[in-house]
C-alpha cells in the first residue's frame, strides 16, 4: 500500500502561525516537502516495522513532530536526511515497545535487493534470522538493503559516526550469517 496524502499534516500545516507575520509560505514549504517525502517516509517505516499500520502511524507521527520542529531546519534543502532521523526514532520508539516478537522484513530486504525468485523456505530462514536482531540493527539493515543508502548518509540520517553505522552492519550481518548457517545445518540433517 502506498500512502498518498497525510490529511492531518496537511491540516496542521495549514493552520494558522503561531507568530505574527509567519504566514502561508512557511506552511506551503512543509506541505510540499511532506507531500514529497510522505511515500519514501511510509516504505521506510514498512521496511522497519513491517507492519502496515505500524508504519502508517509511525510515519503520520513523524510527520506531526517534523511540523512543529519546522523551524529547528535551518536548511530545507536537508529535509530528507532531518525527517528521516525523526521517522527512524518513530520506528525505533515503536519497535522498542514491541513486545519481544519475531518481525520479519525479510520480503522488504529481498525487494530491495532484486531477488524476487528466492525460495519461500529461504524468506523464511532470512525472516527469522532478522528478527533476532535488536531494533538498532534492524534499522541499519533496512536502510542500508531496502533504501539503498550509503554508511555516511545512514550516519547522517541517524546522528551517530559513520564507524558506529558500520560496526551495527558488521554485528547485524555476522548475526545473520550465523542464524543462516545454523538454519542450513538444520535443513541438511533432515
Amino acid at each position: 500500500m502506498v500512502v498518498k496524502q497525510s490529511t492531518e499534516v496537511i491540516d496542521l500545516a495549514e493552520r494558522p502561525p503561531l507568530v505574527a507575520g509567519e504566514g502561508s509560505a512557511r506552511a506551503s514549504a512543509f506541505t510540499r516537502l511532506a507531500d514529497e517525502h510522505l511515500d519514501k517516509a511510509y516504505r521506510l517505516a514498512r521496511a522497519i516495522l513491517h507492519d502496515e499500520l505500524e508504519a502508517q502511524d509511525a510515519a503520520h507521527d513523524a510527520f506531526v513532530v517534523a511540523w512543529r520542529k519546522w523551524d529547528t531546519l535551518r536548511d530545507p534543502t536537508r529535509f530528507e536526511p532531518w525527517f528521516d532521523r525523526i521517522l527512524v526514532n518513530a520506528c525505533r520508539d515503536r519497535l522498542r515497545r514491541r513486545t519481544r516478537q519475531a518481525i520479519d522484513i525479510s520480503g522488504e530486504v529481498a525487494l530491495a535487493t532484486g531477488d524476487h525468485a528466492s525460495r519461500t523456505e529461504d524468506h523464511a530462514a532470512i525472516g527469522a534470522a532478522i528478527a533476532t536482531l535488536s531494533p538498532d540493527h534492524q534499522v541499519v539493515v533496512a536502510m542500508r538493503y531496502f533504501r539503498d543508502l550509503t554508511i555516511d548518509d545512514i550516519a547522517t540520517r541517524l546522528g551517530i559516526p559513520a564507524g558506529t553505522v558500520q560496526s551495527r552492519l558488521h554485528h547485524a550481518l555476522k548475526k545473520l550469517h550465523a542464524a543462516l548457517d545454523a538454519g542450513d545445518g538444520e535443513r541438511t540433517q533432515r
